[in-house]
């Protein structure tokens, strides 16, 4: 399994917050499907103030350009669900030019116990 931290930022307005919410609270079944048809296992996000930080659990072979990719493409559903996304993102701050989420760099795991001891 692979690991992935993103950051994104929510757009400055009165509503996005609260519309970004709503929209999560029932991810379209088609959205869910398709991400879990292209490896990813999990996702969490995560909010403070206007920065999102996603951690994505993939399977080994996962590359995030391309199957992010197969993603989008996989449907109708899953496109107009990324452009809804979108209109409420932005790049983060420092994000390579034509980023939209930036991937961040792991600089601590602490293991599971059955993981072991950290080297």
């Amino acid at each position: 399994m692979k690991r992935y931290g993103l950051t994104i930022c929510l757009r400055e307005g009165d509503d996005v917050e609260r519309e970004y919410r709503k929209h999560h609270e029932a991810v379209w079944p088609e959205v869910v499907r398709s991400l879990h048809a292209v490896g990813v296992i999990g996702l969490d996000i995560f909010l403070h103030g206007r920065q999102l930080f996603m951690v994505l659990d993939t399977v080994d072979d996962f590359d995030p350009e391309r199957d992010f990719a197969r993603h989008v493409a996989s449907s109708a559903k899953c496109a107009e669900w990324e452009t809804l996304m979108k209109a409420h993102q932005e790049p983060p701050p420092g994000a390579a030019p034509g980023a939209w989420w930036a991937q961040m760099e792991c600089v601590c795991h602490l293991p599971a116990p059955s993981e072991g001891t950290p080297t």
